[in-house]
């Protein structure tokens, strides 16, 4: 990591969970990480834990809408006159809403595409031409996707979350062969984890609380800081190689 030291990182959903774990590694690593969300006031906190902590690098936090675009380039003029640019963005921003395909809800159908498919493209078209304007060659993109990136799981409640994210697979793998083609040394990359413990499930079960706690006590489910590790295993990996995808799971979770 020692390459990434003083350089910029872009994590998008940085107040809680996933992407609040890996903006604090990242600093711990010693790079300027701007941490973005919709309300900011947590990830401040979590900037002032860094600075007590004594990590070399800085969290700067950002309150950004991603289901704006304009609110999304706005940001990254902003970085652009604050801090040069983008050499790693982190697509950490996702959600879900229990909005079967039968009889779902288009609202909210709509919402998980504007952040798990738009605000993720967006993101990653303006992070490049942020990298390629400043001839960053080894800059790094980093997706956010989910083991429903890859199997259809027989539950309705998650179907269409499932297909965004089948889209961020697609999206990732296209993304890679646009570099190629651009003869760039960028690396895109997507991690998809399994059942993680944040506050994911229980947003999505808020009607129905128990389910979230019945689902994280039939399994030990992977933590927080376990993505965050396996962002900074990519980001650590030599120049030349390309970590596609990272599919993790806990031992227990069958699919």
């Amino acid at each position: 990591m020692e390459r990434w030291r003083g350089r910029v990182a872009l994590v998008t959903g940085a107040s809680v969970g996933i992407g609040a774990a890996i903006a604090k590694e990242l600093v711990r690593f010693g790079m300027k990480v701007v941490g973005c969300a919709r309300s900011v006031e947590k990830i401040q906190d979590l900037a002032a834990e860094c600075r007590a902590a004594g990590y070399s690098g800085e969290l700067v936090p950002f309150r950004c809408d991603l289901t704006s675009v304009e609110e999304i380039e706005a940001m990254f003029a902003a970085i652009k006159a604050q801090h040069r640019g983008v050499d790693v963005c982190v697509n950490n921003a996702g959600l879900a809403h229990p909005e079967p395909l039968l009889s779902g809800g288009t609202s909210g159908w709509k919402n998980m595409l504007d952040v798990n498919v738009v605000a993720l493209s967006v993101c990653t078209r303006e992070a490049y031409q942020s990298m390629k304007e400043r001839n960053v060659d080894d800059g790094h993109i980093i997706n956010l996707n989910s083991v429903c990136g890859h199997f259809v799981y027989p539950s309705a409640d998650i179907h269409f979350y499932t297909a965004t994210k089948f889209a961020v697979t697609a999206l990732t793998e296209g993304l890679r062969q646009e570099l190629l083609e651009a003869k760039t040394h960028i690396r895109a990359t997507c991690i998809s984890p399994g059942v993680v413990e944040t506050e994911f499930a229980p947003r999505f079960y808020n009607k129905t609380p128990g389910k979230a706690e019945e689902m994280y006590s039939q399994i030990k489910p992977l933590e927080a800081v376990d993505v965050a590790n396996a962002v900074i295993y990519v980001l650590s990996a030599p120049p030349h190689v390309q970590v596609g995808d990272v599919l993790m799971r806990p031992v227990e979770q069958m699919m």
